[in-house]
């Protein structure tokens, strides 16, 4: 039935085209007769004036012959094609495929990260308050000055704080350490967090003297309480005090500064710090008032600030606010890493599509025969380049389909592989899937590769003489024409592989002088773990420094244990936990002398390996009975001591209160405390039988493998108190290369090192086409050339030559590229410069010799020519 239609329109429309053409040759012989030509000399130069009436029934045809049957057509001829020719569009559809499957992958994160909005209440107005010192671009809010800055402020709607804190879960199955955060009232309705049981804070319900309520998180609901309807109102024991559940947060609920936590609770009463103005132990996030911008909140808190400061100049003295977006706090941190990915991810789709368009071009120039016979036998070029188009778009649709299930998988994969300590501090990752946005970047590329694989031939055969791809000649112009393109394509995969080589190179080189930067103290044989001790069972600072003794007597007791320590802050965590210090017998003018405090057993630094530089270290004896000592690090040295010993000078607070008055006995070379990549500050360590605390972290170094250690850690700290919260057990190593920098370091390495290792491949395979086509296209001349008695060698040096050429060219101008893109990515570097010389010699030493590697083989082939049968097959 169908097909009786499309006849009786065919033939209707032949037969209106035929009337029309009747009618406009009438037309026209009737004009000429009226200006006096005669009847027969009128037809026929109707007839000329007119042309071929066979040709303009062909062009008319063609002019409305686009419909769908022809379409039909051109696919069905399409697909003939490629299943005629396997190889070739396997091999197009998998490169591209590759390429989209990347870049969308990658394009998701960053979208997650750095597109989507926060998952709150208008968070364009959300901001992270903060103060910020001398030392410090931002730091913590102290718990007054917060009151303060809260009541004074007038370009906040809602000015709120949180901060991380531990508990000690006390439940039938034991005592268990788990994270929470002390927030003010306010916090959940300034973010627009509904619950989804029950309610949350009230405002007031924060101050001190409060009842003791708590939200507990979606999963802390399902994993600790059964996911029961009946759990607001119900109590839970939270280091020994209980709380009365008040709500559950909703199942998408996240916030990313600062660690994972289950519980959270109002501020209530002032923590021993937080009754010191100089405490400062809170983070803020405000709520800008409509149409006041983010300079003018900051306006606004610097002034309140510098009221303080003359208000209180001993405890603010130089405090100043910093005020950036929540968002900022968030992500800024990754923004240039993923910026990075995304670039290496563009590189390798563009060098993709090169490859394809080489393998298009390679494939129209093996058809130029068929075009010719074609266009003699009538086809027009538009008809011709119309199938080429089909065939593109075909390819392109399978590439697209290809790519999208690769984008799918790469993304999954990807969210497997951020380590567990590193999303807790990026909630965007459960939002990394193919979204709205993913699917508008998809399908740009995908037009972008249809329009490659269609245009690529198409405009190769609008530059193209048909009658060429008949003619012997034809041969050698399509070898030409293939050496100026393919060379240039050669050339533009070199430079992008090697911009990739070198920004990998670059950062694998970082990575390893991030993990192997001077510490300060031996890293190996070490096994580590968190305690918190329960405050309602060591209420007295003696009974904590017995707990202290009991804990290294029997971790003395170990197997193979050399050494035990016990302190306050690990190293390699962070440049946090500090104390504002006041110099004995020197001129003060309130200004923060700011370092970091640490407090030890007095085997903890010998344990550590740490190397004493002069004086001597804590001694076992040294309690709360004897007078206070510390040993202070030789940046310290460096900074508050200049040409003269510290040893025997004295320090204390800013206030110098007798009872912080401490004598430094000893100076320690610089262990680094902080973040790998951070500056080593100034540091004081302390005597921890002296001033106690619940918070502790057990070190022990080991001969045996440090991994079997750590059970037996843990099951001997159990069995010194049920009751302690033991949590976070790990070496020292494991320690190292779980950090946030390390860890983000790592991932970027791995995935620029993924992508340049395809584009190397890609490079390499697109070099030997080139050569193997070139070589292919000169068969007679190689035949001639042997026939004239040319040796292997001199052919090898031919082709060889060739190949060495467009090598040189492409890593020559690739090394400057990387250079330029390097600089780029220099806030992802540590320790190593864009221009590494090592790094550039080395991708230009790969690169050369893949490439010559890949030009031997059609260099072979090429010497291996019987000169007779290259002849005889011209």
């Amino acid at each position: 039935m169908n097909k009786l239609a499309c006849l009786f329109t065919r033939n209707r429309f032949r037969s209106d085209l035929d009337e029309e053409m009747a009618f406009h040759r009438a037309q026209a012989e009737r004009d000429l007769v009226a200006r006096g030509m005669t009847p027969e000399a009128a037809h026929r130069g109707a007839a000329v004036q007119f042309g071929n009436a066979v040709r303009v029934r062909e062009r008319s045809h063609e002019v409305v012959g686009f419909r769908v049957e022809t379409v039909f057509q051109d696919l069905r001829f399409a697909v003939r094609q490629l299943r005629n020719n396997p190889g070739f569009a396997i091999t197009a559809v998998l490169i591209l495929a590759l390429g989209m499957g990347v870049s969308v992958a990658i394009f998701g994160f960053v979208d997650a990260a750095l597109l989507q909005p926060l998952p709150y209440a208008a968070p364009d107005r959300l901001m992270a308050v903060d103060e910020k010192s001398t030392n410090w671009d931002r730091s913590n809010l102290s718990r007054d000055d917060y009151d303060d800055w809260k009541r004074m402020n007038r370009t906040f709607s809602s000015l709120e704080v949180y901060n991380g804190t531990g508990f000690l879960l006390h439940a039938p199955s034991g005592t268990e350490p788990v994270p929470g955060r002390r927030v003010s009232a306010g916090f959940f309705d300034m973010l627009g967090i509904r619950m989804m049981l029950g309610r949350g804070f009230l405002p007031g319900e924060d101050r001190p003297g409060g009842a003791k309520i708590v939200v507990l998180t979606y999963g802390t609901w399902l994993k600790r309480f059964g996911a029961r309807r009946d759990v607001v109102g119900q109590s839970v024991n939270l280091s020994s005090e209980d709380y009365t559940i008040v709500g559950v947060l909703p199942r998408d609920f996240a916030f990313a500064p600062g660690r994972d936590s289950e519980f959270y609770v109002p501020l209530l009463d002032k923590t021993g710090c937080e009754k010191r103005r100089s405490c400062h132990n809170l983070d803020g996030l405000g709520r800008l008032r409509d149409g006041v911008t983010m300079q003018q909140a900051l306006a606004d808190l610097s002034g309140i600030a510098a009221q303080l400061e003359r208000q209180y100049p001993d405890s603010n003295k130089g405090q100043g606010a910093s005020v950036i977006p929540l968002a900022e706090l968030i992500v800024g941190y990754v923004r240039p890493v993923l910026l990075t990915l995304l670039a290496g991810a563009g590189l390798l789709l563009l060098i993709a599509c090169v490859n394809v368009a080489s393998l298009m071009l390679v494939r129209s120039e093996s058809r130029r025969r068929e075009m010719a016979v074609r266009g003699t036998l009538g086809a027009t070029p538009a008809r011709m380049m119309r199938q080429f188009v089909t065939e593109g778009m075909a390819l392109a649709a399978m590439a697209s389909i290809g790519g999208l299930l690769a984008a799918s998988w790469f993304m999954h994969l990807l969210k497997e592989l951020v380590p567990k300590s590193v999303v807790v501090h990026l909630p965007f990752i459960d939002d990394v899937r193919l979204n709205p946005h993913t699917w508008v970047a998809a399908a740009i590329i995908a037009l972008g590769a249809t329009l490659l694989m269609g245009a690529t031939p198409t405009l190769r055969l609008s530059f193209q003489k048909l009658r060429d791809g008949l003619s012997e000649g034809g041969r050698t112009a399509a070898g030409r024409f293939w050496h100026r393109i393919g060379a240039n394509f050669v050339v533009v995969e070199l430079v992008i592989a090697v911009v990739l080589l070198v920004g990998a190179g670059l950062l694998g080189k970082s990575l390893y002088r991030l993990l192997h930067v001077e510490t300060g103290f031996d890293v190996s044989h070490l096994a580590t773990v968190q305690v918190i001790a329960p405050d309602k069972t060591y209420t007295k600072p003696e009974q904590l420094v017995a707990l202290y003794r009991e804990i290294e007597r029997r971790a003395w007791a170990l197997p193979g244990v050399q050494g035990v320590g016990i302190t306050s802050d690990l190293p390699l965590q962070c440049n946090c936990d500090t104390d504002w210090i006041r110099f004995v017998g020197k001129p003060f003018h309130g200004e923060h002398n700011e370092v970091l405090q640490r407090y030890n057993t007095s085997g903890y630094l010998p344990m550590l390996k740490a190397r004493l530089v002069r004086g001597r270290l804590m001694r076992e004896d040294e309690d709360a009975s004897k007078p206070r000592v510390i040993v202070i690090n030789e940046a310290m040295a460096r900074k508050y001591y200049p040409g003269e010993d510290p040893i025997g000078q004295k320090i204390g607070d800013d206030a110098l209160d007798p009872k912080s008055i401490r004598e430094i006995v000893g100076i320690l070379a610089d262990v680094r405390e902080g973040a790998l990549d951070k500056e080593i500050w100034p540091a004081e360590y302390e005597a921890i039988h002296q001033d106690p605390t619940p918070y502790i972290a057990v070190a022990v170094r080991t001969a045996q493998d440090e991994k079997s250690t750590l059970p037996v850690l843990v099951d001997m700290l159990h069995k010194v108190d049920p009751n302690l919260g033991v949590y976070g057990e790990a070496t020292m190593q494991q320690q190292m290369d779980s950090t946030q920098t390390a860890l983000i370091h790592s991932f970027s390495t791995w995935l620029v090192g993924g992508f340049a290792a395809m584009a190397l491949v890609l490079s390499v395979v697109g070099l030997y086409g080139v050569i193997a086509y070139s070589v292919s296209q000169r068969t007679r001349e190689i035949g001639v050339r042997m026939a004239l008695g040319a040796q292997r060698a001199t052919v090898y040096q031919m082709v060889m030559r060739q190949a060495g050429w467009l090598t040189l060219i492409g890593v020559g101008v690739g090394l400057a590229c990387a250079i330029g893109a390097c600089r780029l990515m220099r806030n992802v570097l540590f320790g190593v410069a864009a221009w590494d010389a090592q790094t550039l010699a080395a991708v230009a030493g790969v690169l050369g010799v893949a490439s010559l590697l890949a030009s031997f083989l059609p260099a072979r082939r090429a010497a291996s020519v019987n000169p007779c049968d290259a002849l005889r097959a011209e």
